[in-house]
């Protein structure tokens, strides 16, 4: 579902984000990105997300190449990827409700069917109850896997969650580890990067990047 072929990329002559990483991510696999801040972990998500573009090699998501996609196809590569990022822009003015039913609105749902999504979605995270509540009425954590839900409203094949439980409690990562592991468990191929190395402990497959470079998990 996802092939990295000797990706690089560059911001200067002499500053690697990565350096010739290839590895292959299956469909409904569950793999942790582990490595210090710096070591890559952000820009191999980008990249397949088509937030950024390889210097050289080839991303292949969905058998699309990141490289050749052209912006008009963005959209649609995207509406098959769940993102959920360490800041969560959640929309402070609207009901966490709101909030995620917003990507369906985006995409042309209409009211009715978008609000029975994102219930949906915030029930699988365990917030439907706080549906009309704001986000900043959340702790951390919650408004974390409001973030989660809005990724899964739109069904994703594929979940990118990067440092999604940085700066939370040991109590809050651990359920938004759990409503990822979730998803995983119906078949969403999760990627999701982290530097907690207590995570690891129990992770099935970890992919570790140092300094841009691959040294684990890339076949």
């Amino acid at each position: 579902m996802i092939e990295f072929q000797g990706v690089s990329k560059t911001y200067t002559r002499d500053a690697f984000a990565l350096q010739n990483v290839s590895l292959n991510v299956n469909k409904g696999e569950l793999v942790y990105l582990a490595g210090p801040s710096g070591a890559g972990k952000s820009t191999l998500l980008k990249m397949i997300a088509a937030i950024e573009r390889p210097s050289s090699g080839r991303v292949i998501v969905n058998g699309q190449d990141i490289g050749k996609l052209k912006r008009a196809s963005v959209p649609f590569l995207r509406r098959n990827l769940g993102l959920i990022f360490q800041q969560q822009r959640l929309l402070n003015d609207r009901s966490i409700l709101a909030n995620t039913m917003l990507p369906l609105l985006v995409s042309g749902a209409s009211n009715v069917q978008a609000e029975q999504r994102a219930r949906a979605a915030l029930d699988k995270v365990g917030l439907l109850e706080r549906a009309r509540a704001l986000p900043l009425e959340l702790s951390g954590g919650e408004q974390q896997r409001v973030a989660i839900a809005r990724a899964i409203v739109n069904r994703p094949q594929i979940i990118l969650a990067d440092e999604p439980t940085a700066n939370l409690d040991r109590a809050a990562a651990d359920k938004v580890l759990d409503a990822l592991h979730a998803f995983h468990s119906v078949g969403v191929t999760c990627m999701i990067s982290t530097h907690d190395e207590q995570v690891l402990d129990s992770a099935g497959r970890v992919i570790r990047l140092e300094h841009g470079n691959l040294v684990e998990g890339g076949a």
